[in-house]
């Protein structure tokens, strides 16, 4: 029975790897969209620049065509006015000329007007061009790597692919069907047993169940039906857990705006770590995979403090430390780094220990 749970603890690993790979490639043609269509925005914008710009001068030939046409009429009133012979007349003639004289004087405003428009917009014109110009480096740069990365990840993926084959042959057919079973609705096939307790839905096992799971037999949890593992290296003696739990845990406080918590059980998701902050009155919540940090689903934004605004998601939870603010969880985007994922479980291990010291110093009634 060993060799078979040895079997399923490889498989677990090469399908969480296989299923990190295939987010990661379904990821990236997204990612391409994305700055492709920033791009496209970007060039909508520089050409409706271009636009403004050209209407500008049309804008300008048009009223240059008016003033050299009110130019003309004024030089031949004034070679009519030697002609007339009537005051009427005169000053009819004079009145036509200083209409005309006053259409040039205000065309040559807008004139001047546009001018000093159509400078400012050349100048947003020419800076566009230079920022479009380095984007579009940048972006075939970026479109590169995601090729690349695209690449890389579809060749890794099938070398993963056929490791998992290899794997799935040399299993007993029986396990398997019950691993694909409940991995396909619970997330996991296999939990470890921790403190004699289930780490997939934290159901406390029964003595003979539990002795079975350390012995090496292929035993389901009664409760969730996962594969049952148990690994001798992480057992602590009780002494020795009572000490360091109590030496070496920091406790989260209370009221902290970031806080972080572990459940065995998120809908179809399995075992998880949320986040919660809190900030300018609003709570946000993200949850990951607490096997591979990968960010499940959107970020959630509700208003009021966490504990207020999702108290269906602390149920059934284990307080964590992490103080990692908005800025940081943003930097990382849809993975934990490997140094925060290892800080949360280290600090797992940590809680569940300390849960055990204190049922271990409860009075046992006579």
């Amino acid at each position: 029975m060993l060799q078979e749970l040895a079997l399923a603890l490889r498989l677990q690993a090469l399908d969480r790897k296989i299923a990190s790979l295939e987010t990661e490639i379904a990821t990236l043609p997204k990612h391409i969209s994305e700055i492709e269509r920033r791009l496209e925005s970007h060039g909508r914008r520089l050409e409706a620049d271009r636009s403004a710009l050209a209407a500008n001068q049309r804008d300008r030939k048009k009223l240059e065509g008016d003033i050299q046409l009110h130019q003309q009429k004024v030089s031949k009133l004034r070679d009519q006015m030697s002609a007339v012979k009537t005051n009427e007349q005169y000053k009819a003639l004079l009145h036509e000329i200083q209409f005309a004289e006053q259409e040039i004087a205000t065309n040559e405003d807008k004139i001047l007007e546009l001018m000093v428009n159509a400078e400012a917009r050349d100048k947003e014109v020419k800076a566009a061009e230079a920022e479009l110009k380095e984007e579009m480096a940048e972006i075939e740069k970026e479109k590169k790597i995601a090729h690349d990365r695209t690449a890389e990840d579809e060749k890794e993926l099938a070398e993963w692919t056929a490791k998992r084959d290899a794997s799935r042959s040399a299993a007993d057919q029986d396990m398997l069907r019950h691993y694909d079973r409940v991995t396909k609705f619970r997330g996991s096939g296999l939990a470890e047993v921790l403190d004699q307790k289930c780490t997939g839905c934290s159901v406390v096992l029964r003595p003979q169940t539990y002795n079975e799971v350390r012995s090496g037999k292929l035993i389901y949890c009664d409760s969730c039906q996962r594969i049952l593992y148990y690994d001798p290296s992480k057992e602590v003696p009780k002494e020795a857990q009572t000490e360091r739990v109590t030496k070496r845990r920091a406790h989260p406080k209370l009221d902290a705006s970031q806080a972080w918590f572990y459940r065995a059980e998120f809908g179809d998701s399995g075992e998880v770590f949320l986040s919660f902050s809190n900030t300018a009155g609003s709570a946000h919540r993200r949850v990951y995979d607490a096997a591979s940090g990968r960010r499940l689903g959107d970020i959630l934004v509700r208003d009021g403090g966490y504990r207020q605004a999702f108290p269906e998601d602390l149920t059934d939870t284990i307080r964590l430390n992490g103080n990692w603010g908005e800025a940081e969880l943003d930097e990382w985007g849809d993975e934990l780094p490997s140094f925060v994922l290892d800080a949360l479980q280290r600090d797992l291990d940590l809680a569940r220990a300390e849960a055990a010291s204190h049922r271990h110093k409860e009075p046992v009634s006579a």
